[in-house]
């Protein structure tokens, strides 16, 4: 047995897990057998060990661990937050952050993939995949040597601690080694499965397939294609080809979406000639096993790396992405939209006239959500849809609600059957025929948050979801949206106004702002006044009367333009607010589509009249999604508002002009977009030289990493995020916040 704190990994072999874990074992042994794998280093289960005693930090792991009630989520993440919080605070040895620094030049000092490799991991009998951390595009001598600092906390998530504890492993038993390799920038990636991975036959070689970083696969974020090949006659049996719209890709150290090209887009992602290369790669891997293997790779500039590999744990009970289920019969792929996983009986909707069929525990099937299916979507356990993607309304709702989502599948509608049982996974947008889930299913854990000067608030509409969401360490409600209570209540306005009820719109208004208010008292709700479109409306009970057909309801008569014609109506809203802040100050207002100064300035005059005006404890804010805003802020501001919040998703259509509901341009779609840049900098630096507020409330900062540091180095006020992303968001600004002070 090799007995080093740090390796190269030709040095070691599978028998080495003990000192490099699964994973570096299954690197080193695939090295010496001259398979294609990124050069890289390991630092030891021994170095770690030693680390942890060096501080005394055993100690620690076995107080708060000892003892502790497995089944409690909040002592699980207390005890998860001081074990964590400790490793990152204490330093490296000078001697062994010498030495990785010497093993970092010697590789090239290149961008580099930190992995975790547990010495418990990548077995035959326990998977531990996806239990602790990987770190991408790492790159220079101080950002390596935190990087395997955190790959070391990693060991201590919730969720591996808990998944240890199932499993009956010693904590302090139980080893960390960090895996350092050369980052591949892949142009295709995937996974090869040595089996059929959904009927078991070994006969078969699944390869998987997407454009750019393996990220995207899996996560779940992206439906590859796959094709299934015959082992010895490697003839290619089957062909699923779909449709691929972004992809991952390296740049500026960051793993960044990038629009796939509308031609390439709906192609065969890899040739019949790299299909069969890479079936009899997996095969070879899988002989020199003896055991059917899971396989990630990676090709480079027409050049093959296998990156990882490990036993197909699904035979045993157990998928190899960490999903505690049963061997199941995958029915569909779509895309991760709400963590977590669910069974209940399928019910099928055709439209919102169907909401009834819905009863508490269901899974709803339809083929895209929108408001008025809310009242449906709280009694359902798991929903999945036929189109969408991450930003879609059954992605944000489900979220919000907490509830498994899998989004994108193309054919639920078609491919289920009313009242079959099937298991929603919304962390891998899977679908599985009859209940697969093993144990109870988890909720989402979040641990303690640090603290940050911009402040985090987060995206809400769903009343259900205020009280659980207000637990977590977040700043307030940056966008309130009105549309969610407004469908539940399911009448257009001016039909309760004409029927001598506009009462019952107010206070069914503000019956759902107040439960927001309350939860959230005192940190501030931004409630964002209606901005249904018309066909949005026109759903509604009445709508059809009083809403016009319209060819592009996107830029048609919405928003602010509605309260200038239709006074009455956005009175009814400004009385649920008042009634709401005669107990609860902590409600602002947000004025949405505002196109020109004249129509803020009547709007303003109109709340005066209706008695709400500007104050302490209350701030008028303008929503910024039209390009005149942006152009105009500096006259925005001077007309008597507190600053902008902005609509990122509309902005960017705007800008852009474009609909990224059309799936011929949607790929240009893209809110990192230079012009879009420009905007933002010169909405923050108007707004700010007035004196005002900016906050961010569209789907960029939940999704893009470098779209949170982009603009907290523009000095923004606040981001607002989906509840999902709170967590991620406030340690990433967190760190932001720091660099920017050294």
């Amino acid at each position: 047995m090799i007995n080093k704190k740090i390796l190269w990994l030709n040095q070691v072999s599978k028998d080495d897990i003990a000192l490099v874990g699964g994973k570096g074992a299954n690197l080193g042994e695939m090295i010496q057998a001259n398979f294609p794998v990124p050069e890289g280093f390991a630092i030891s289960t021994a170095a770690y060990f030693d680390f942890i005693k060096e501080y005394r930090i055993d100690q620690i792991i076995k107080e708060e661990l000892t003892a502790l009630n497995y089944e409690d989520n909040k002592l699980l993440e207390k005890a998860s937050g001081i074990i964590k919080e400790t490793i990152l605070d204490a330093e490296l040895s000078p001697s062994l952050a010498k030495k990785i620094i010497s093993f970092y030049q010697k590789l090239g000092k290149p961008y580099v993939a930190v992995r975790s490799s547990a010495s418990a991991e990548d077995l035959p009998t326990a998977s531990f995949a996806g239990q602790q951390a990987t770190f991408l595009n790492v790159q220079g001598e101080k950002n390596l040597l935190e990087a395997i600092k955190k790959c070391w906390a990693s060991l201590f998530e919730p969720r591996a601690i808990y998944y240890r504890f199932v499993q009956k492993f010693d904590h302090l038993k139980v080893g960390l080694s960090a895996i350092v390799q050369k980052m591949i920038d892949s142009d295709i990636s995937g996974v090869i499965f040595t089996i059929d991975p959904v009927t078991n036959n070994k006969d078969l070689i699944d390869v998987e397939a997407v454009y750019g970083l393996g990220e995207a696969i899996v996560s779940g974020a992206v439906t590859p294609d796959r094709y299934l090949v015959k082992k010895g006659t490697h003839i290619i049996v089957e062909k699923q080809i779909n449709r691929q719209n972004w992809m991952l890709k390296k740049s500026d150290g960051l793993s960044t979406r990038k629009n796939v090209i509308y031609k390439k887009q709906k192609q065969q992602k890899l040739s019949n000639n790299l299909i069969v290369l890479l079936a009899r790669l997996g095969e070879k891997v899988e002989k020199h096993y003896q055991f059917p293997q899971d396989i990630e790779w990676a090709v480079e500039k027409e050049k093959i790396y296998l990156v990882q590999t490990r036993p197909v744990t699904t035979l045993a009970g157990e998928t190899g992405r960490g999903l505690k289920v049963r061997k199941g019969r995958i029915l569909l792929k779509g895309q991760a939209a709400s963590v977590g996983q669910a069974f209940g009986s399928v019910k099928i909707l055709k439209s919102a006239q169907e909401l009834d069929k819905v009863k508490r525990g269901n899974i709803l099937v339809t083929k895209m959500t929108n408001p008025s299916f809310v009242p449906a979507m709280r009694k359902a356990k798991g929903i999945i849809t036929d189109e969408g993607g991450p930003t879609s309304h059954a992605a944000i709702v489900s979220r919000e609600l907490g509830i498994p989502c899998v989004v994108g599948t193309e054919e639920a509608t078609t491919v289920l059957k009313e009242n079959e049982g099937v298991t929603v996974d919304g962390e891998q947008g899977l679908v599985f025929a009859g209940n697969v889930i093993l144990g109870k299913e988890k909720q989402i854990r979040i641990g303690k948050l640090p603290k940050t000067k911009t402040k985090i608030y987060v995206n809400l509409g769903e009343v259900a979801a205020a009280k659980r969401i207000a637990k977590i360490d977040v700043d307030g409600v940056g966008l309130l949206r009105a549309e969610f209570m407004i469908a539940e209540l399911g009448v257009h306005p001016n039909y309760l106004l004409e029927k001598g009820q506009a009462k019952k719109f107010s206070s069914t208004l503000a019956r759902g702002i107040k439960e927001f208010a309350k939860a959230f008292n005192p940190r501030p709700v931004v409630y964002r006044a209606t901005d249904f479109k018309t066909n949005e409306y026109r759903n509604l009970k009445g709508g059809e009367k009083y809403e016009k057909q319209e060819q592009n309801p996107m830029i048609g008569y919405r928003g602010a333009m509605r309260y200038v014609q239709e006074p009455d109506a956005f009175a009814l809203e400004i009385e649920a607010i008042k009634q709401v802040r005669h107990k609860y100050k902590n409600v602002w207002l947000m004025i949405p589509f505002v196109r020109t100064l004249d129509e803020m300035k009547r709007i303003l005059l109109m709340l005066k009249r209706f008695g709400l005006k500007r104050s302490q404890d209350f701030k008028i804010l303008v929503m910024c999604e039209v390009p005149s805003t942006v152009i105009l802020a500096d006259k925005f501001m001077q007309l008597g508002i507190d600053g902008f919040s902005i609509g990122s998703n509309d902005l960017t259509q705007l800008i852009l002009g474009l609909d990224r509901d059309n799936e011929k341009i949607a790929f240009e779609f893209d809110e990192r977009n230079a012009a879009i840049k420009w905007a933002l900098k010169r909405i923050i630096r108007l707004t700010h030289k007035e004196s005002g507020i900016v906050s961010i409330c569209g789907q960029a900062p939940s999704r893009y990493p470098e779209y949170v540091e982009f603009l907290v180095r523009e000095d923004i006020d606040s981001l607002s995020v989906n509840p999902d992303a709170i967590a991620d968001t406030k340690k990433l600004v967190a760190k932001i916040e720091k660099e920017i002070q050294k």
